[in-house]
């Protein structure tokens, strides 16, 4: 295809990113599409016909990078192919069950393929999240709750829920999928600069002033598509195929040691792990709620035929109460249907005084958080998600800790290891008194002083655009403003600060 010269732009971070990270080897780093040769591999005329067939709802548009993608998806990344074949069936049941809930096309199921690489722990190198890949502003924009415990960008179902909802607003927003399909990659306010500014209305004539990512982000769809109907024509068949595993769920209300209840319930962690992505950590903390947990139905007798043991050995926690907190639950239900009274934990264990720190009159014992730094050597085998995972923390944090600008580490190589850790500290009451009347002080005087900032929407103006110029998150803004859409308009006044 033939293209009038146009200007390259200046384009804005967004919301959704593609590429996950690199090391864990489920999504290849793509090339940059040149022209294919002049004796290409496979004949142009065989996917033309074969592109005709497979298209549905969303174009499967013939050119020259779809085809570099679909050879390079063929004979460069073999095994990438055929580990996606191999984790179909666990995922997409589900992304056809949520896209016919929304209406949406079922071939947009190819796309979390290109997104992800179906990892749905996979962190992007901005932080993007799950098969979906969202940014966390995003994710919480569309439902996904995030702290410290929970991430459900990760929760498979949750997550294709709120991909769905994202999808059907961008193609709400442009009435065509292969520019909603590249506002998902690069957002919608990049696609429609590109537009104003190339005066083109379809992907394929904003195609060169679009950033090389996003134009190689269409094509490569439309690769994954054949080759997940057309691989075996080129001798790529699943070996291992993935299922997914039995489950039934129980509901927890505060803390529990998940280590500690695999080890009882004689369930695999890394299986436990599996069914219930989103979990981050290795115990759930005491402000927990109903929280539905996923196990192998192959346990479930079990579970409910020891539970008193079970639980009572998982969800105790000393305080420095001297008691051991819990809260029974005998409301919950499990899914076999049943009004059980599971014991998620069991009330006042008293504590032996020993273990408790006396306290001295005059003085109050406060915790706080101090970091602790310690170093990994790098054994042969690990790569930095295990290691991650191996110190519960973020593979990012782990490249900004080691200034480490890519994913690849060497054998031997010692990485700082950054932790924080809580220590009691005996302060006296007199200056514990003081400390806090200053801040009441301070309190109040920012309080007097406290002003309402306003920003005026001007022309282009997109609530992305003014949360990122602020420092806030598209939910804050919406929320101080009790804006329920995404639409503002020139002159309208947001509060910024209150």
């Amino acid at each position: 295809m033939a293209f009038t010269p146009q200007e390259t732009l200046a384009f804005e971070p967004d919301t959704a990113n593609t590429v996950a990270e690199a090391e864990q080897d489920l999504m290849p780093y793509l090339p940059e599409v040149e022209e294919i040769g002049p004796n290409p591999a496979i004949p142009e005329a065989l996917l033309r016909a074969r592109f005709a067939k497979l298209e549905k709802s969303i174009p499967l548009t013939y050119h020259k990078s779809s085809h570099e993608f679909v050879e390079y998806f063929i004979y460069k990344k073999a095994n990438f192919t055929k580990s996606m074949m191999e984790k179909m069936p666990l995922y997409f049941p589900i992304f056809e069950k949520t896209l016919q809930k929304y209406g949406l096309p079922v071939e947009l199921k190819y796309l979390s393929m290109i997104e992800s690489g179906l990892n749905p722990t996979v962190i992007s190198h901005a932080s993007a999240g799950g098969l979906w890949q969202f940014m966390p502003a995003t994710g919480r924009e569309f439902g996904l709750y995030q702290d410290r415990y929970i991430d459900e960008r990760f929760e498979p179902v949750k997550a294709t829920e709120a991909a769905c909802k994202y999808l059907k607003q961008l193609y709400n927003i442009f009435g065509d999928w292969e520019l909603a399909l590249a506002s998902y990659n690069t957002g919608p306010g990049n696609v429609k600069r590109a537009m104003r500014r190339s005066h083109g209305t379809t992907f394929w004539t904003i195609y060169n002033v679009l950033p090389r990512e996003t134009r190689s982000y269409v094509p490569q769809y439309v690769a994954m598509n054949y080759m997940m109907n057309y691989g075996s024509d080129h001798g790529i068949f699943p070996q291992n195929t993935e299922f997914p595993i039995p489950n039934d769920t129980i509901h927890i209300n505060g803390y529990i040691d998940l280590l500690t209840f695999c080890q009882q319930a004689n369930i695999d962690f890394e299986e436990l792990r599996k069914l219930n992505p989103h979990i981050t950590k290795t115990s759930l903390p005491e402000k927990t709620a109903d929280f539905v947990l996923k196990v192998p139905s192959v346990r479930f007798t079990y579970l409910v035929s020891n539970r008193s043991t079970i639980m009572d050995s998982c969800t105790r926690k000393f305080l420095p109460g001297q008691s051991m907190i819990a809260k029974a639950d005998s409301t919950a239900t499990d899914s076999l249907g049943q009004r059980t009274a599971f014991p998620y934990a069991t009330v006042a264990y008293a504590v032996n005084d020993s273990e408790e720190e006396p306290e001295v009159e005059g003085t109050e014992v406060q915790v706080r958080s101090k970091t602790k730094k310690s170093t990994h050597t790098v054994r042969r085998g690990e790569n930095l998600l295990s290691i991650s995972r191996r110190y519960r923390v973020s593979v990012s944090d782990l490249k900004r800790w080691n200034h480490l600008r890519r994913s690849s580490i060497n054998r031997g190589q010692r990485l700082v290891i950054l932790k924080e850790v809580k220590v009691k500290e005996t302060v006296s009451s007199e200056r514990v008194s003081v400390a806090s009347a200053h801040t009441e002080k301070v309190t109040a005087h920012k309080d007097r002083h406290t002003r309402k900032r306003y920003h005026t929407v001007q022309k282009g103006d997109t609530l992305w655009i003014i949360s990122q110029r602020y420092g806030l998150e598209i939910g804050q803004l919406k929320k101080k403003n009790r804006i329920r859409g995404n639409a503002i308009k020139p002159g309208q006044k947001l509060i910024i600060s209150a």
